[in-house]
């Protein structure tokens, strides 16, 4: 049952429960009216509707009870005409993965269409929001100590002036709530990644001095109507996010309980959206999800009958395969011909959604405008611990789907994510991640250790029994490892010419300029006049967006450094022999 409550919830079927008061013992007592007995817990309490109640007055069409309020937090009254949402400026923060970047990007767009400003500067701000991050504990304390930071604003804050309301949006919001409405009385209003369409009466809740919050999950919420505002400098690249939440259930996993389940957008609305971003001149864009390719569109008739996909081979999902629905390749087929000088990448794909017969590889290898890159998430290199961490696939599974994806895909980039000290590693078991990294030698790694989160099978059944010490090491020793294969990897590209898509200037040099090649590897290159892309014979320099050919003649484990060579399109250097 304890497993059904974040569903349930989202359905709206159950509210959160009430805040404890603070206070030794608060969890027992409650304040009592005039004339009220204390309840002991061994009173007696009257028999109550059960949940078949709930369930037959949802399928009655009863109304639901408004949604978005912490209990104890009433409705504020309607916003009159000095206080209506539209009034100020809003500063935006984000932290934590794309996802997060992307739901920024939604929730401007949202408060934009209500009539709010967007200021880069926080002493402007009338409205200071947190796109925050659940993943690690090391990121949430980043933003305890930011709230601490900007309370201070709040209480500088020239009375002339409206209230400054604080927020916390997205995946910290729904994992702590009640902390963060009631410790230190940081935060005017809370809201879950699937609240975002409630942020302009959350904000003007708050502009009558209280407190609100709207932290309930979804089991339809994508999005599908909004259109993100770009909110990314220069307007190059792009995140597309074509699907929330996840249903894989790995045991060190919060995201199923910040974002939960999984559900796809309709394929015609990332359509229009990619389409949208081509005519606004953006070169590059990833389509986002934390499953991506289990992508699974229902929105039409004639999706309901497709087949589910096979699993790669040797692995397995704590779920039944959902028959039905137009999947990833097929999306990713039509994404890649709205414009053959776009390219595309998508991220993060779960191993087992790689088949042997995988048309989503085939897609990559022939079309030009997909990026030659994937990332294939391994989290550890033991077996056992892969096990522990139910992630449905063994050490040797694995690394026949890497042999694989380089048969299929020849010169692909690959990069990975791996846990350090996760609960009941030995010293054997790292050994094993250890000869895994030398053994596929990835060129972009993303590392961490171990931060036990709250709700997650690993929190009720297993130990966070490896010390923080021993942890910090083995980290260490991963990111040495990675970092040396890596750079042998990119080694292997000296004298190569590499496709390059420009970013802008180089952070450490005015007369250099930064980009990636088709592998999402960083390569730097000096800002020089070259023969433009028509052969005009004229010396252009290149510009945010252009895409030009660079000769390697350096290599480190995460930066590329060469010459350039001159202008090209996607198309252009596709054909060349």
């Amino acid at each position: 049952m304890l497993a059904c409550r974040p569903w349930l919830r989202a359905a709206g079927l159950l509210r959160p429960a009430p805040a404890a008061a603070p206070g030794p013992g608060a969890a027992r007592r409650e304040r009592c009216g005039p004339g009220e007995r204390p309840v002991g817990r061994r009173a007696a309490l009257p028999a109550g509707p059960d949940l078949r109640h709930f369930l037959r007055g949802a399928a009655a069409g009863e109304p639901r009870p408004e949604p978005g309020l912490e209990p104890g937090l009433e409705p504020g009254p309607e916003p009159g005409p000095g206080s209506a949402p539209g009034t100020g400026k809003v500063y935006l923060e984000t932290y934590g993965c794309q996802m997060n970047v992307n739901d920024t990007e939604i929730a401007w767009a949202i408060l934009q269409k209500h009539g709010y400003a967007r200021t880069k500067e926080l002493g402007e701000a009338d409205v200071i929001l947190l796109v925050t991050c659940s993943v690690r504990e090391k990121a949430e304390q980043a933003v305890w100590n930011r709230l601490r930071h900007l309370t201070v604003l709040k209480t500088r804050r020239q009375p002339a002036r409206p209230p400054l309301r604080i927020g916390v949006l997205g995946c910290m919001a729904e994992r702590l709530k009640e902390e963060i409405l009631h410790r230190e009385k940081l935060v005017d209003i809370v809201a879950g990644p699937d609240a975002y369409r409630d942020l302009p009466r959350l904000l003007a809740v708050a502009q009558t001095g209280q407190q609100a919050a709207n932290v309930l999950l979804s089991l339809e919420e994508t999005y599908a109507d909004i259109l993100p505002v770009q909110t990314s400098a220069g307007g190059t690249t792009a995140f597309v996010s074509i699907m929330r939440g996840c249903d894989n259930m790995c045991s060190y996993c919060i995201v199923p309980f910040t974002r939960g389940r999984e559900r796809s957008r309709p394929v015609a609305s990332i359509l229009q959206e990619v389409r949208m971003l081509s005519d606004q001149g953006v070169k590059e864009v990833t389509l986002l999800g934390q499953n991506v390719n289990s992508f699974r569109d229902t929105s039409e008739v004639q999706f309901q009958s497709l087949a589910a996909p096979a699993l790669s081979r040797g692995f397995s999902t704590v779920y039944r395969a959902k028959a039905g629905g137009l999947r990833f390749a097929q999306l990713l087929d039509q994404v890649s011909r709205v414009d053959p000088e776009m390219r595309i990448r998508f991220t993060s794909p779960h191993p087992k959604d790689f088949p042997d017969e995988a048309s989503v590889l085939q897609l990559i290898r022939e079309r030009h405008n997909i990026c030659k890159q994937l990332h294939l998430p391994a989290q550890s290199g033991s077996t056992r611990v892969l096990e522990a961490m139910r992630r449905g696939y063994t050490r040797e599974a694995y690394l026949e789907l890497v042999h694989h994806v380089r048969e299929s895909i020849p010169g692909v980039s690959l990069s990975s994510d791996f846990i350090a000290g996760f609960c009941g590693e030995t010293e054997e078991d790292h050994q094993q991640t250890v000869s895994l990294l030398r053994e596929v030698r990835y060129n972009v790694g993303f590392l961490f250790a171990y931060s036990m989160r709250q709700k997650t099978r690993a929190h009720h059944r297993l130990q966070d029994d490896v010390p923080a010490g021993t942890k910090k090491r083995r980290l260490e020793e991963l990111i040495t490892v990675f970092r040396e294969e890596a750079a042998r990897a990119n080694e292997a590209m000296v004298g190569q010419s590499q496709l390059v898509l420009v970013e802008g200037p180089s952070k450490r040099s005015a007369s250099e300029l930064c980009g990636r090649n088709d592998g999402n590897i960083k390569v730097i290159f000096p800002d020089d006049g070259v023969e433009d892309a028509a052969g005009s014979g004229a010396p252009v320099r290149a510009q945010p967006g252009d895409y030009v050919l660079v000769k390697v003649t350096s290599a480190s484990s995460q930066t590329l450094k060469g010459v350039l060579l001159g202008h090209t399109t996607l198309s252009r250097s596709a054909a060349r022999p």
